[in-house]
């Protein structure tokens, strides 16, 4: 009986070796360098936000590793990555009951809707792994596309609006200025926010792209991540708008093996 279960396991570890082995075989191995612009931002532009005053870029690299399988050495391929990435943003919108949560200079937080200027400033810092489906339609352009998902280890969601005011609970509330000149030469505060805490963690969309490899080891990279789930964590309330990470990236990419 124990030889049995000795021959048995010897035959189990033969028999996955093999198969490990075939599964890697014919693989690609690459390294991924790119740039990330584009925003943590609504689907659409609601009415409240009524015009972007300002977009400032970030350092938003990304760098990465993908290993490509062919299928039966056709067209179709899978192409498993693990990218280290930052998804910041830096913006000034001007927005009209917009509803907020601030806090002016020492005073206690007020919570209503905003009508003037809004600097939000986010940082995403991120490792992702994206799964994607291929499809070589010439050996120099490969379509993909597939899920990914992201673990976030940095996060950061803060700023600061000016140039208004705030209304208290509704549009008909108590009227505070907010970053402004008041009557008589009076300097009112501008309001500041933080809603680091109430980020996810974990987010996930999909990437869809395409690369172009104009040399036998060198190629050039363009895709689109657009998240499916908010930023925000589900309890999270203040902003009416559902926030998602849509950024674009273009990069290069080198053929290792």
């Amino acid at each position: 009986m124990r030889r049995y279960i000795l021959f048995s396991l010897l035959a189990l570890c033969l028999f996955g070796q093999a198969q490990a082995q075939k599964l890697l075989e014919n693989n690609s191995y690459y390294i991924r360098l790119g740039y990330n612009v584009g925003g943590t931002a609504p689907v659409g532009m609601p009415a409240t936000i009524r015009s972007l005053s300002r977009y400032t870029l970030q350092p938003n690299l990304l760098i990465g590793a993908d290993v490509h399988k062919h299928f039966g050495g056709g067209k179709w391929g899978l192409m498993l990555g693990i990218h280290l990435e930052q998804k910041d943003m830096e913006v000034d919108a001007k927005v009209k009951n917009y509803h907020m949560a601030m806090r002016m200079g020492n005073e206690p937080p007020v919570r209503g809707v905003f009508t003037g200027q809004v600097v939000s400033e986010v940082t995403l810092g991120m490792v992702t792994v994206p799964v994607q489906a291929t499809y070589d339609i010439s050996p120099k352009v490969r379509l993909k596309a597939g899920p990914y998902v992201s673990f976030v280890y940095q996060k950061e969601f803060s700023g600061y609006a000016y140039d208004g005011y705030i209304r208290e609970i509704d549009p008909t509330g108590t009227k505070v200025l907010v970053g402004i000149t008041g009557e008589g030469g009076r300097e009112y505060p501008r309001g500041t926010y933080d809603f680091s805490n109430d980020m996810r963690k974990l987010h996930y969309g999909i990437d869809v792209g395409a690369d172009w490899y104009f040399s036998r080891r060198w190629g050039a990279s363009l895709d689109l991540a657009w998240g499916l789930n908010a930023v925000f964590k589900g309890s999270f309330d203040v902003i009416d708008d559902t926030l998602y990470p849509i950024y674009a990236n273009i990069g290069v990419t080198y053929k290792i093996k």
